[in-house]
C-alpha cells in the first residue's frame, strides 16, 4: 500500500504540486485572482457607479434623484459658486506640492548623501514618526498651535514679529482673525501632514543617482549648483513625481483639514460631503468627485510623457 494512500491529505497535495509545476499559469492564475477581483469589481467598479451617477440630475423641486443622462450636472460646476472651488482646491494643492518639494529636497538629499548608521535610522525614525499618530489628533492639535492665543502668536509677540503676523493676516483672501481661520493655516497644516510622503520617495530616487556621475560633473568644471541643477535634480525627478503624486492628489481630496482649519469657503472634499449627505445632490457630489480623478489622469498623461516613470 503507498504512502499517499495511508494520508490523502498528503497525496492531494502532491497532486497539486504537480500540476501546479505542469500548468504554471494556473498557480499564477489563482494568486492574481482575489486582489484582480478587488481591484477590477469592488476598485474600479464603484469608481464606474460613480462616475455613471454624475451623469444623472437632481429635481429642484422634490429633491428626487432623476435617473436620465444629461450633462446638466456638469454644466453646474462652471457655476461661479462651484468653479470657485475648483479653482481654490487645485491652486491649494499645487502650493502645497511646490512648498513640499522644496522643503523636502534638503532633507531627503541629506538622508541619502551624507546619513549613515544611526544617523540614518535617526532620520527615517524622524520622518515615520509623525505618520504613526492619529491623522485627527495632530490636526486639532495644530488648530491649538495656530489659534490667535497659541504657541505661534505667542512666540511672535515674543520676538517683536507680532505686527508682521498680523500684516499677513491682513492680506485678502488668504488671511483671516488668526492663523487657525485662514488659508495660511490650512496650507500650513496641509504641507506638515503630507510632508513625508515627498521625503521617502525623494530620498529612495536620490540614493539611486550615481556618485560617479556627481564626480564626473565636478571633474569637468560644474559648479556645486550647476551639478544639482543639471544632474540631481533631472535623475531624482522620478521621486519628486511619486512624491508630488500624493502630496497633489491627497490634497485634493481632503476634506478634514479645511473643515477643521481654515475659512468657511468650501474646497472639493468638503463639497463631495456636504453635497452626498446634508444636501442630498448625489449627481453634483459625483461630479466634483471626478474632478480631481480628471485632473490626475491628465498629470499623470503628462509626467509619463515627460518621461518621468522611466527610472522608477
Amino acid at each position: 500500500m503507498s504512502a499517499s494512500s495511508h494520508h490523502p491529505e498528503r497525496g492531494l497535495a502532491d497532486r497539486l504540486t504537480a500540476l501546479f509545476w505542469q500548468r504554471p499559469r494556473v498557480l499564477l492564475a489563482l494568486l492574481l485572482a482575489p486582489p484582480l477581483f478587488w481591484l477590477g469589481i469592488v476598485y474600479v467598479g464603484s469608481l464606474a457607479a460613480l462616475l455613471w451617477q454624475s451623469f444623472y440630475s437632481i429635481d429642484q423641486f422634490s429633491g428626487i434623484v432623476v435617473k436620465d443622462f444629461t450633462l446638466n450636472t456638469y454644466r453646474e460646476l462652471l457655476l461661479p459658486q462651484n468653479y470657485d472651488i475648483i479653482v481654490r482646491t487645485v491652486t491649494m494643492a499645487a502650493l502645497v506640492t511646490v512648498a513640499s518639494v522644496v522643503l523636502a529636497f534638503p532633507v531627503a538629499f541629506f538622508a541619502a548623501r551624507f546619513a549613515k548608521g544611526r544617523w540614518k535610522a535617526f532620520f527615517y525614525l524622524g520622518i515615520m514618526l509623525p505618520l504613526w499618530s492619529s491623522y485627527l489628533v495632530k490636526v486639532y492639535a495644530w488648530k491649538l498651535i495656530l489659534a490667535k492665543e497659541g504657541i505661534i502668536t505667542w512666540a511672535a509677540n515674543g520676538i517683536g514679529a507680532g505686527s508682521v503676523l498680523d500684516g499677513l493676516l491682513a492680506i485678502p483672501v488668504i488671511g483671516g482673525n488668526s492663523l487657525s481661520t485662514s488659508y495660511i493655516g490650512t496650507f500650513l497644516v496641509f504641507v506638515y501632514v503630507w510632508l513625508p510622503y515627498m521625503i521617502l520617495p525623494m530620498q529612495a530616487s536620490l540614493e539611486r543617482v550615481p556618485t560617479s556621475m556627481l564626480e564626473a560633473s565636478a571633474d569637468l568644471g560644474a559648479s556645486g549648483l550647476r551639478t544639482l541643477w543639471s544632474v540631481t535634480l533631472p535623475l531624482a525627478l522620478p521621486g519628486i513625481i511619486a512624491g508630488s503624486i500624493f502630496t497633489f492628489s491627497l490634497t485634493l481630496g481632503d476634506y478634514i483639514i479645511p473643515q477643521i482649519i481654515g475659512s468657511s469657503r468650501f474646497f472639493i472634499g468638503q463639497a463631495v460631503y456636504s453635497l452626498q449627505g446634508t444636501a442630498g445632490n448625489i449627481p453634483l457630489a459625483a461630479a466634483f468627485a471626478v474632478v480631481p480623478i480628471l485632473i490626475m489622469l491628465v498629470y499623470l498623461t503628462i509626467a509619463r510623457k515627460l518621461g518621468a516613470f522611466d527610472a522608477l
